[in-house]
């Protein structure tokens, strides 16, 4: 195909998506989410077009600063950035543009400057080192071993049988051994190889000679190969002033070293015309692993195992005395204090206090658990302090050069896993999820043992089941997917549409032909949303006080879409509510937003007899408290989910849920004789605990 046949297509291509997120084009509904992916195909299938690509994208993104089309920054900025990162050949001047045009951006709001500045970072180590980011990519998804990149990531992918049909979970499960079989970890350092001296070289290298030589080479010679290429790239990528220049020299003696030195003239030098075609080097998917979920547990136990592996290397004895393994449960993780009682003048202590001990003794040991004087406590890193120790909105999915979160929480322990939590289903699967994430947030307050080493980051891909006529509840069950929707356009595009194509895919019969290459269309919008989805759109979640006795004290649970209440016994209900809707494109500190609607039915007599009327009245409130009245007991409905049901209530009470361990501690002060009055620690506000759930931009005003 010509040149200018080829940009023509991909430029059609790229008009299509356009058109889909401006939604002119309503006869596009029925491919919607397909257009960006076939578009990736086809650079996938012809890397030669790669570059043609990323000119055209670039073209529309400048057109859409100068006028302004805000919409459809974000999605482009992710499909050229998922290009660049699996391309090869693409000039130093089209790297150059790219950042130039990221940094422009920076100055405007959020999340257009979030999301440029995410990507201006890693395309600045791109440009002089590329190939950069396919290399971490693949090394941290497949879990590949290296000392100087030990990054890992898993994708955990949760479906709760009893919300999705066996149909679509098998389905969904073929799906991802089908494409997970081929991905060895010999067939992953090869593509990691070959890319890394494709991106270098570019026309220099012989790219088909070079793969069937990867191929032919044993185990020991492969991973030699491997981390020498591994080693060359993260060490410029680590430089201070990395060079483009040195970084080619360095790899162009790898190459040499495979092909030996006349094969690698050859490649150089002869172009030949009848060479074969450029190979494309696939970007394998991530590692997933799929759970029905059964067990409340069952998110912390996984994410347990995963950390497993690396559970024996030694940490330092300030994590051990933080209970990092969780092998004393019945220790508490905050420190009492200590009254000194000393004057904290130095002529007052007593003689030979500031001697220092000899070495070996029982003080030197307990030299780092105590000093002399003072008040003892227990001081935390600042993002360690409780009850912020997971980082909240502002640390936990900040994602930067390496895998996001990635930092040190606590000194001496790197947070090197990405655990990213992927759910299926509807708002009740949400409602669920709610309830893991603050059962391992309130463990973590006992244990702490998740937090300095990993980074948890939550996604949601709603599936309901296919809806039957006259059925109004299947919008009722998607609240949560209509507003992430409405808040980031380009998830509306790719993964609201997913749900038909999944009911399509659960009804197509499994194909037993596993040499028969395919294209897992729902796999690969699954790879991009992990990937590309780095924004976390922040949710509420709200405890609820249950009384069945004002005398006895009361149930706890909480919820995140909806708390509906129905009187028992009655035939028209009075009260109906409150249902809590998702929130608005609000600032998260704004906890205001529990939506209250009260609905009553009213009974009047006429010339025609009875008749009844509903009148409805909305509120907004950050709490609420409802008793039963004449000894009518209440029905209590947890996130629209059967399995949630609380009857013979009296009274319940409604709130917005905090932080575990954020309550005031009291403390006792000895110093005020027999009295031991209770004395309260001044501390802030209790925070509330908000859930994210990743999109691809997060809210756009």
């Amino acid at each position: 195909m010509e040149s200018s046949d080829v940009e023509l297509d991909l430029q059609r291509s790229v008009q299509a998506v356009l058109r889909e997120l401006s939604a002119q084009a309503p006869a596009l509904q029925s491919n919607q989410g397909m257009w960006r992916w076939s578009l990736h195909k086809k650079v996938e299938r012809d890397p030669a077009k790669s570059p043609a690509l990323v000119r055209i994208l670039l073209r529309e993104l400048e057109k859409a600063e100068s006028e302004d089309l805000r919409h459809v920054i974000i999605p482009l900025l992710h499909t050229l950035m998922y290009v660049l990162t699996k391309a090869t050949g693409i000039t130093e001047e089209l790297y150059r543009r790219t950042y130039t045009f990221c940094t422009r951006l920076l100055t405007l709001p959020a999340p257009y400057c979030t999301v440029a500045l995410d990507c201006a970072i890693r395309l600045k180590t791109e440009t002089a080192v590329p190939g950069t980011l396919y290399q971490r990519l693949v090394i941290a998804e497949q879990n590949l071993t290296s000392e100087l990149y030990p990054y890992q990531e898993r994708v955990f992918l949760f479906v709760d049988p009893e919300l999705v049909s066996p149909s679509v979970c098998s389905a969904l499960l073929l799906e991802i051994e089908a494409a997970q079989v081929q991905q060895t970890p010999e067939a992953c350092m090869r593509h990691v190889v070959s890319h890394a001296l494709q991106a270098a070289l570019g026309d220099a290298c012989h790219a088909s000679a070079l793969q069937r030589k990867l191929k032919a080479s044993p185990r020991g010679a492969l991973e030699r190969y491997f981390h020498a290429v591994v080693a060359a790239v993260e060490q410029m990528a680590s430089d201070p002033s990395p060079s483009r220049e040195g970084h080619q020299e360095r790899l162009e003696e790898i190459y040499c070293s495979l092909l030996g030195p006349a094969a690698a003239a050859r490649g150089r030098y002869c172009g030949d015309p009848l060479q074969d075609p450029q190979p494309s080097i696939p970007l394998p998917s991530p590692h997933i692993t799929f759970h029905l979920w059964t067990d409340e547990e069952q998110l912390w136990k996984e994410l347990v195992l995963f950390l497993r592996p690396r559970s024996q290397v030694r940490l330092s004895a300030d994590l051990e005395a933080l209970d990092l393994q969780g092998l004393w449960p019945d220790r508490d993780l905050a420190r009492a204090s200590m009254l000194s009682t000393d004057s904290g003048i130095e002529r007052d202590l007593p003689s030979g206090a500031d001697e220092p001990p000899g070495p070996g003794s029982p003080e030197t040991e307990r030299a780092g658990l105590q000093r002399k004087g003072g008040i003892r406590k227990r001081v935390w890193p600042p993002d360690v302090a409780m009850p912020a120790c997971w980082a909240g909105p502002q640390g936990l999915h900040r994602r930067t050069g390496v895998p996001g979160g990635v930092g040190e929480l606590v000194p001496g322990v790197s947070r090197l896993h990405t655990a990213r939590v992927l759910v299926l289903g509807d708002d009740r699967m949400l409602g669920r999820l709610a309830q893991a994430y603050h059962s391992l947030r309130k463990r973590e307050t006992q244990k702490f043992c998740l937090t300095p080493r990993l980074s948890l980051q939550l996604y949601y891909i709603p599936v309901l089941a296919p809806e039957k006529p006259a059925s109004c509840r299947h919008s009722e069950l998607r609240e949560l997917a209509t507003f992430l929707g409405r808040a980031d356009p380009w998830y509306e595009s790719t993964v609201n549409t997913l749900c038909p194509a999944i009911h399509k895919l659960a009804e197509m019969p499994p194909s037993l032909d596993t040499s028969r290459t395919v294209d897992p269309f729902i796999l690969d919008v699954i790879t991009y949303y992990v990937r590309m989805g780095t924004q976390p759109i922040y949710f509420q979640i709200y405890t609820v006080k249950i009384f069945r006795d004002l005398s006895q004290d009361p149930a706890e649970d909480i919820f995140l879409t909806e708390l509906n209440v129905k009187i028992q016994d009655s035939k028209l209900p009075k009260v109906s509510g409150p249902t809590h809707t998702p929130p608005s494109a609000a600032p998260i500190t704004d906890h205001t937003c529990l939506n209250v609607s009260v609905t009553e039915v009213v009974k009047s007599s006429n010339l025609a007899g009875r008749s009844f009327s509903t009148v409805t009245n909305t509120f907004r409130t950050a709490t609420i408290q409802i008793q039963s009245q004449d000894q009518r007991l209440l029905t209590l409905l947890l996130d629209k989910d059967g399995r949630r049901m609380f009857r013979d209530v009296v009274r319940f009470e409604v709130a917005p849920c905090p932080e575990p361990c954020s309550g005031v501690r009291k403390t006792k002060a000895p110093w005020l004789g027999s009295h031991q009055l209770e004395v309260e620690g001044t501390k802030a506000k209790p925070k509330p605990l908000l859930m994210p759930i990743n999109t691809f931009s997060g809210i756009v005003q």
